[in-house]
């Protein structure tokens, strides 16, 4: 079940917030009294209220909004539990000051917004010394393996404890927490108006991630990188689940450099079975791995993760998909050989996606210029395949017949931003952006103005998503619903 929070100034935004909640499915909410502007009128929170609710009424030195005494604070739970409110919550330290009356059940917390301390066992314990129906422990995620060690304290409780970990590194412990059938997690009434740093929207936590129904036998997948938050794969794979009715969630990890192999260790544990790797863990995963396929040895670099038993797999559909994209552009046979043997391409970046790109266009017989923003990476991996280079400044004096962005200049929010200058465009030349969102790059733009043949970031995007669709499931990707996706969320689709 999801609880989720509402905290408004205004009595009636509250209600009208709470209201609308229910008719969208909620089955419980948390109604923050500390964000009340003025005098807080309980009965009128509470009557005809159409679902349960839990009262809180936060301190700020708790994260919260309450500006009053201290007194009045405690008063007014009192008052709660007295008008029969479902849940209240009480922080530790003022747990005994509130009794046990009526039906009310007692959410004992603990909150820490500052790390995830060691001795959160002991925590524990302390709280469940409170007479507490549920146990809540709320700490902020510095390091990957805080999200681990808040869900194996779930799991070991005897007590209902709903624990979760803070921040965009803690988001997956608040979505893994429903395989360990905790009494319930928390959401926000928008995805904007976060009440607790990490905390996903309503709409989200039920349209995207399905959290109702996930199970103990859930299979999870994710992409990795960091940062994360821009990131739409949850959004397509997720649709591409749902679609098939299939018992999976896939979420969004955002991995640190230095958690990468704590990561890779705990996840078979968490269920996790895959996952999609990005920026800036494509080339660092592969020496942590077990198995390692062609194409991968290949490029040096990995995107796909798959975990069997007590084996680990890497997987590069980057390629694949990029080469895809080409073949139907260009109208390439499949299996044709070294199509683009009189091509020169251009590649603009240094990264994973370039190495990919790079590893098929000498493969199809194109001449490779590389032009890197780091110099340094762009001959590293021009030695590696033996192409040529050129400085960043000089990127506009190649003669080239393939022009290729394997950077994120362009991607949002920079959206007026493009890595090649418009006047060095030509008719025919395929310009391929590998930037997702927005499809419509300003280099995309230009280049459609330019008459030049364009592969957008999309067309990759889903063609890669859909090869680690079939490499997660056995099964072909709904590859017109994955497009239908990406584009409604970058603002593409047509309304």
């Amino acid at each position: 079940m999801i609880c989720v929070s509402i905290g408004r100034g205004r009595h009636r935004h509250m209600i009208a917030e709470f209201h609308h909640l229910v008719d969208e499915g909620a089955q419980l909410v948390e109604l923050r009294l500390d964000y009340i502007n003025g005098e807080v009128n309980l009965k009128r929170l509470l009557n005809d209220r159409p679902c349960p609710v839990i009262v809180t009424c936060r301190r700020e030195q708790d994260g919260g909004m309450w500006k009053g005494s201290e007194k009045n604070r405690q008063l007014l739970l009192r008052s709660a539990v007295a008008e029969g409110v479902e849940y209240v919550d009480l922080e530790e330290d003022i747990a005994a000051e509130i009794p046990r009356f009526g039906k009310t059940k007692r959410i004992i917390s603990h909150h820490d917004f500052a790390a995830t301390p060691g001795n959160l066992d002991e925590i524990h314990r302390r709280l469940c010394r409170l007479d507490p129906d549920i146990v809540k422990i709320a700490t902020m995620a510095n390091h990957w393996h805080d999200n681990v060690r808040i869900l194996r304290l779930i799991d070991q409780s005897e007590i209902p404890t709903v624990g979760m970990c803070m921040g965009e590194i803690g988001t997956p412990s608040r979505i893994l927490a429903a395989r360990l059938g905790v009494p319930f997690t928390y959401a926000t009434f928008h995805h904007e108006r976060a009440l607790a740093p990490g905390q996903l929207s309503f709409s989200q936590m039920t349209n995207v991630y399905n959290y109702d129904l996930i199970r103990p036998d859930t299979e999870v997948f994710g992409v990795i990188a960091d940062p994360i938050g821009h990131s739409l794969s949850p959004l397509i794979h997720n649709a591409a689940f749902q679609h098939f009715k299939m018992d999976r969630v896939y979420l969004s990890f955002r991995i640190p450099r230095e958690d990468l192999l704590e990561f890779l260790t705990d996840a078979p544990d968490l269920g996790v079975r895959g996952v999609s790797v990005t920026i800036p863990h494509k080339e660092a995963v592969i020496r942590h791995l077990t198995k390692i396929d062609g194409a991968v040895l290949g490029i040096g670099a990995a995107n796909t993760v798959i975990f069997e038993g007590d084996k680990s797999i890497a997987y590069n559909t980057d390629y694949r998909a990029a080469m895809n994209s080409f073949d139907q552009t260009m109208g390439f046979v499949p299996g044709s050989k070294q199509p683009l043997s009189s091509k020169t391409a251009l590649v603009l970046g240094a990264g994973g996606v370039a190495k990919a790109l790079v590893f098929g266009l000498k493969r199809r017989g194109a001449a490779v210029v590389i032009a890197g923003r780091t110099e340094s990476r762009a001959i590293e991996l021009a030695k590696q395949f033996e192409c040529q280079t050129t400085t960043w400044e000089r990127r506009h004096t190649v003669k080239c017949d393939i022009l290729i962005n394997g950077t994120p200049v362009g991607m949002h929010p920079n959206v007026d931003e493009t890595p090649f200058d418009q006047n060095y465009l030509r008719p025919n030349m395929i310009v391929f952006d590998t930037v997702y969102n927005p499809e419509q790059t300003l280099l995309v733009k230009q280049a459609r103005e330019k008459h030049c043949k364009v592969i957008s970031g999309v067309d990759m995007f889903v063609s890669q998503a859909a090869l680690q669709f079939k490499l997660f499931t056995n099964q072909e990707a709904p590859i017109e619903l994955m497009r239908e996706q990406i584009k409604r969320a970058t603002g593409a689709a047509k309304l």
